[in-house]
């Protein structure tokens, strides 16, 4: 058995950004001054590249890499073009007048494009320890990145609770893993699902039980799931706008990326026992995040309660175990991606050098000083809310769809109700912008130009999914197809 160049060139996506990673830290080495908008083409550049190679992989007949360990098909090439997409919004968001008082470090770019090669890797596993690995990859820089603003009491505090209990979580996960093994004899996902299909009542034995529900503990805590979901708000609110954007959209979906490929392979959804978990899991995400989302006066806590509920619908999903389902799931985190880094990214807009705009009284009367940054705000908030025609309202009808199909009528109607609730805390901020008078002198503001393209590329997306959905769904039908 040899490694081949085949190998390297179903990895090259993964491959580009960790090039790209190190030679924008040895730039930042070799010139430490050099300019922000230099290092950011940088990572566009490489950026480009990888989707390049992620789009000619979705063309591809799936293949294995590196002895079984990298399974590259639809479902990876889709997920990485995801990734590339929030990766590529979350550095642009960085160019905003707070960020340019710290962000002279080549360091902060390198590893968003190495968190963005973990998410790659924990989509593309088929191997539960090449899984294991993308996720460490992918946390240990997130706890740097949160705790980037290392002057600030808050970032150094989101970051101690995110590696903190993220230590914990990987604990879990791994320990999971180990008792996969165990039970299965091989960590490898398609050897686990051929083991699963021979011996049906393997999937009823302790071992195999109590090390599933490990490894559902591990991913809860990284998507966000009730009862995992306490540090969320915490690091939302301390961590950089930008990196806050990218946790909510990026880690989250590479977070499903890994538990449909193991509850696949497991075959779990079909089990009357795990649907129950499941479907209590989902109700209980949508009701803490809505519920205590209506008590909050800071935007960054309110978006991470609207993330984990959103988090709930998207496993509203998962649970229906069809096709529509899960193609609803990858249409939800599509849509998800544009119109939550866009509402982050009005915050990094508005942004200035001593102060970040975070509470929402401050954005009383937004439309009448910043008629755009409130426009584009008010597009996501819809979006967010579910209201017709953006990306929000037909990702929820595709999902809610598939648990219809599936039998789930009252885990719908429940999932419809914290819909509606949500409505209170996304329209109210609306209202705040464009039904109150603003208070104070109208103080100078010069944006800087990458934030508004941006703003500008979340909201043609949010927009474009929920008035030309069909496209999409086509793509999203075929890839759910290749998985059932």
């Amino acid at each position: 058995m040899m490694i081949t160049f085949q190998d390297f060139y179903l990895l090259a996506p993964e491959l580009v950004l960790t090039l790209a990673g190190f030679a924008v830290l040895m730039l930042g080495l070799i010139f430490p001054r050099m300019y922000r908008e230099t290092l950011l083409a940088i990572v566009l550049i490489a950026l480009a590249g990888a989707l390049l190679f992620a789009i000619q992989h979705w063309s591809n007949q799936p293949a294995t890499a590196f002895y079984g360990m990298i399974n590259v098909d639809k479902f990876s090439a889709g997920f990485q073009v995801l990734f590339i997409i929030a990766a590529a919004l979350t550095v642009m968001l960085s160019l905003n007048a707070l960020e340019a008082t710290y962000l002279s470090y080549s360091e902060y770019f390198a590893l968003i494009l190495f968190a963005a090669v973990g998410m790659m890797l924990m989509a593309s596993s088929a191997h539960l320890l090449t899984l294991f690995l993308g996720l460490e990859t992918l946390s240990v820089s997130l706890y740097i990145l949160a705790g980037f603003r290392r002057e600030e009491a808050k970032a150094l505090e989101a970051s101690f609770k995110y590696f903190l209990l993220g230590a914990f979580a990987s604990g879990f996960l791994l320990y999971g893993i180990a008792l996969l093994y165990g039970s299965v004899g091989s960590a490898g996902i398609p050897a686990i699902a051929a083991r699963l299909t021979q011996n049906a009542g393997l999937a009823a034995q302790p071992l195999f039980v109590t090390g599933l529900v490990l490894m559902v503990v591990g991913f809860g805590f990284k998507i966000a799931l009730a009862p995992f979901h306490m540090w969320a708000p915490d690091v939302y609110q301390g961590a950089p706008t930008p990196i806050s954007a990218f946790m909510a959209t990026g880690s989250k979906a590479a977070g499903f990326a890994a538990l449909m490929r193991v509850l696949l392979a497991a075959n779990v959804m079909t089990a009357a026992l795990w649907q129950q978990i499941f479907w209590v899991i989902a109700v209980a995400t949508m009701a803490i995040g809505n519920i205590i989302a209506l008590r909050q006066d800071n935007i960054k806590r309110l978006l991470a309660y609207s993330s984990i509920a959103h988090a709930g619908y998207i496993l509203v999903g998962a649970i229906a175990n069809n096709e529509t389902g899960y193609a609803g799931v990858l249409f939800y985190l599509l849509s998800y991606t544009f119109m939550n880094v866009g509402a982050f990214g009005v915050v990094a807009y508005l942004a200035k050098a001593e102060q970040e705009y975070v509470n929402i009284a401050e954005y009383r009367g937004l439309a009448y000083r910043r008629p755009f940054a409130a426009v584009t705000m008010a597009i996501f908030m819809f979006s967010l809310a579910g209201v017709p025609p953006t990306a929000g309202f037909l990702a929820k009808f595709y999902v809610f769809s598939g648990a219809v199909q599936a039998g789930y009528l009252w885990l719908v109607i429940l999932s419809v109700i914290n819909s509606m609730i949500s409505l209170y805390y996304y329209l109210g901020l609306v209202v705040v912008m464009f039904m109150q008078e603003p208070e104070g002198e109208k103080a100078p503001f010069t944006p800087l130009p990458a934030v508004g393209i941006a703003l500008i590329i979340a909201a043609f997306g949010t927009l474009n999914l929920g008035l030309f959905p069909g496209q999409w769904m086509d793509k999203f039908q075929a890839l759910a197809r290749s998985l059932m």
